[in-house]
C-alpha cells in the first residue's frame, strides 16, 4: 500500500475509533506528511518497502533540524502509531517501528567546541593522499559553511561555486536549498581535493557527481562521514564529539563574533528563528563563564 494511502487509512481510524480532536488530528496528519515526504526523498513510495533503519533515520534528523524534544517525540509517536496500525490491520507484514523510541528531553544545550580545539580537529589530516585530502575538505566544508552532514555528502560538483565570491548551494530539508559563502580554508581546501585527491578517487567509481567520494569511487556515506569526523576528533584528543559538533560550533562561534540570528538562521537553514535561538542561549553561557571568572565582583 502507498504511504499517502496508508496515512489516510490511520486518521480515519484515529478519527473513528479514538475520537481525537481536530487539532490532534492536524497535528498527526503534519508530522505524518513530514514522514512521507523524507521517506520519497529516499526512494520509497510504499509502506512496506520501509525498514527499521529508515524510521530511526528520520527520528535522527527531526533531531539535526532542531526540532524541540515534544514536537519531535510527538512526531515519533504518530510514525509508530501508523506502522502499528498498519501491521495490526495486515496492510504490511512488520511492524518496522517497534523499536523506535521517542527522543529523551534534551538534559543541555547544543556543546560547541573552542576555537582552539577545532583548528587541531582540522589540522588532523594532514596526509597529502587522496582521502587525506578529501577528510580535509569535508571537515573544513563542515565548520566553513555549517553544513548538515547529509547536506555536505549530498552536495554535487555542481553545487560550488569557487571562483570570485566562493559559495555553495546546500540542500536542506523539506527541498529548501541556501546558498552559504565558503571561507578561504574551506575553499583552499576543496580546491586541493578536487585538483588532487578526487580525481583518482572518481576513476574508480561509476561518474557520480557527489563533491565527496568513498574508496571505491562512489558518493560517501553519512556513516562514512561521521566515522572521519570521529576519527580526527579522537587523534585531535576531543571527546563527545556528534554529528553535528561543527554546526554547532559554525553557529556559536557566528554569534560570539557579533553574527545577527537572523543571519545565522539563513545560513543554518532553519525554517524559524526560534530553533537558532538556542545558540544564543549557549552564547548567554559563554558570557556568564567569563564574566564569572575575569570580574573583580562576580564573585
Amino acid at each position: 500500500m502507498s504511504i499517502d494511502r496508508a496515512i489516510d487509512a490511520y486518521l480515519d481510524h484515529l478519527t473513528v475509533e479514538r475520537g481525537l480532536s481536530r487539532n490532534t488530528l492536524a497535528s498527526y496528519r503534519r508530522d505524518l506528511d513530514r514522514y512521507a515526504r523524507a521517506l520519497a526523498s529516499s526512494g520509497i513510495d510504499s509502506l512496506g518497502d520501509v525498514r527499521a533503519a529508515d524510521v530511526t533515520g528520520h527520528l535522527a534528523e527531526l533531531r539535526e533540524d532542531g526540532l524541540a524534544s515534544a514536537s519531535a517525540a510527538r512526531a515519533i509517536s504518530a510514525v509508530r502509531g501508523l506502522h502499528r496500525f498498519a501491521a495490526r490491520e495486515g496492510l504490511v507484514a512488520v511492524n518496522v517501528a517497534a523499536e523506535v523510541k521517542p527522543p529523551a528531553p534534551p538534559k543541555r544545550l547544543p556543546k560547541a567546541l573552542d576555537v582552539d580545539q577545532v583548528e587541531r580537529l582540522l589540522a588532523v589530516p594532514g596526509e597529502d593522499t587522496p582521502l587525506g585530502l578529501r577528510d580535509k575538505a569535508l571537515l573544513e566544508f563542515l565548520y566553513g559553511t555549517g553544513a548538515r552532514i547529509s547536506e555536505a555528502v549530498g552536495a554535487a560538483i555542481d553545487d560550488l561555486d569557487l571562483a570570485g565570491e566562493p559559495a555553495a548551494v546546500l540542500h536542506g530539508k523539506g527541498g529548501r536549498t541556501r546558498v552559504v559563502p565558503v571561507g578561504g580554508y574551506a575553499k583552499a581546501a576543496i580546491d586541493a581535493y578536487l585538483v588532487r585527491g578526487r580525481p583518482a578517487l572518481a576513476a574508480k567509481g561509476k561518474g557520480t557527481p557527489a563533491v565527496f567520494l568513498n574508496a571505491r569511487g562512489g558518493r560517501l556515506s553519512r556513516q562514512s562521514a561521521w566515522t572521519i569526523l570521529h576519527r580526527a576528533a579522537g587523534t585531535a584528543g576531543i571527546l563527545a564529539v556528534s554529528p553535528h559538533t561543527l554546526r554547532h560550533s559554525y553557529a556559536t562561534h557566528l554569534l560570539d563574533g557579533g553574527a545577527d540570528v537572523r543571519v545565522v538562521q539563513e545560513l543554518l537553514g532553519h525554517a524559524s528563528v526560534t530553533t537558532t535561538q538556542v545558540y544564543t542561549l549557549v552564547t548567554v553561557e559563554r558570557l556568564r563563564e567569563v564574566y564569572a571568572t575575569a570580574h573583580p565582583r562576580a564573585r
